[in-house]
């Protein structure tokens, strides 16, 4: 274990620690201008791809994939309206949003699974060319991303509507 932290770039503490920072401000309620809730989706998104094209390539299939889980779990995330509560001011202009523990985990779903990728393409372990894998994990990726642009909607609307 202590080889495997050794062996670990200094930039990716930086990126863990930042996203728990990240996710614990997630986790209180906040105010927010309508079109900064679309940051942290495409940061996500960007991650994800990224952690899909440098394990995999780009692929039709990889992409695909990526996009079916994406696709998924954005119509999902959508019908069930996730966050509820959100409210709209217009007199200040911005969105009030319930604080949530939920990006803080998907935020780690994705860290610990491109670390967990790139642990295994660095030790060229043979279940990365194991086509069940490169199924899980390009629709894993894609299904978190969808889980963060979905809430992103939902919030967005929320202005929109002035819930």
């Amino acid at each position: 274990m202590s080889e495997l932290i050794s062996h670990t770039p200094t930039w990716v503490f930086a990126i863990f620690f930042a996203l728990l920072v990240l996710g614990y401000t997630q986790s209180k309620e906040r105010m927010v201008n309508a079109k900064t809730v679309f940051i942290l989706p495409i940061a996500m998104i960007v991650l994800s791809f990224f952690g899909v094209s440098s394990a995999f390539g780009l692929s039709i299939l990889t992409m695909s994939l990526w996009v079916m889980g994406l696709a998924t779990t954005l119509v999902i995330g959508l019908k069930l309206a996730y966050p509820r509560l959100v409210s709209f001011s217009e007199q200040s202009n911005k969105l009030t949003i319930p604080g949530s523990w939920v990006p803080l985990v998907f935020m780690m779903a994705i860290f610990i699974t491109k670390y967990f990728v790139g642990f295994a393409v660095a030790r060229e372990l043979s279940m990365v060319n194991d086509n069940i894998f490169i199924l899980l994990l390009c629709l894993f990726y894609g299904a978190f991303s969808g889980v963060f642009l979905s809430r992103s909607l939902v919030m967005f609307k929320a202005s929109k509507v002035g819930v």
